[in-house]
């Protein structure tokens, strides 16, 4: 399970990257219209943090002292997506100013 859970992380990450970067440079050539976050939507960005955390948690999971079974490594990967989730809510209400 180590293996999709760095699969989740890695896309997740590459995925919130292009996120971060394309908009840096759409916003500095005069582009907003070709920005990501425009581009992905609510749901996008929502699916994106779900992604990121299912890999976060589940590789904290694995990795952790305790000695977890996979059983509860998952119930953790999936705590960690649900969490990923309304990090993006709160961050895409409470943050914007």
């Amino acid at each position: 399970m180590v293996k999709v859970y760095a699969l989740f992380a890695a896309v997740g990450f590459i995925g919130v990257a292009i996120v971060v970067f394309g908009g840096a440079l759409a916003d500095n050539l005069g582009r907003a219209e070709r920005d990501p976050q425009r581009a992905i939507g609510e749901s996008g960005r929502l699916s994106l943090g779900a992604v990121l955390g299912f890999g976060i948690g589940g590789l904290a999971a694995e990795f952790s002292p305790l000695d977890l079974s996979w059983q509860i490594a998952l119930l953790l990967a999936l705590v960690g997506s649900g969490l990923g989730v309304s990090w993006v809510r709160y961050a895409g209400t409470t943050l914007r100013g």
